[in-house]
């Protein structure tokens, strides 16, 4: 069974399937990319309680970032989150977002 949550034409904000839920990219407010992938985490933690899952059942997490030379300060703010023990399978590359401002998405990929 797949079950779909909050889905609109587009697209659905969790899609559950055999124990894994797959989160749209998530996106943060911000002037600074700190700032960015701190809303984005909090983001991704609401998406996933509401999956029934947790930031320790993450599987894969795709980072982009709109600038490589961000790299160090998106992973100070992802390093102080990430549950010890529990770092998932985890990439991370440059490309260029959905709006000019945005400077960092996650897309998740975790068991619940």
């Amino acid at each position: 069974m797949i079950e779909r949550i909050e889905t609109g034409q587009r697209m659905s904000k969790i899609v559950k399937h055999n124990g894994v839920a797959y989160l749209c990219g998530q996106v943060g407010e911000g002037a600074t990319v700190a700032e960015q992938t701190r809303d984005c985490i909090g983001r991704i933690e609401a998406l996933l309680e509401k999956a029934g899952s947790s930031p320790e059942q993450m599987l894969q997490v795709v980072i982009w970032l709109a600038d490589m030379a961000d790299f160090a300060e998106m992973n100070a703010v992802w390093d102080a989150w990430v549950p010890e023990g529990h770092a998932p399978a985890r990439a991370c590359g440059e490309a260029k977002l959905a709006r000019p401002d945005l400077k960092v998405e996650m897309i998740v990929t975790a068991a619940y």
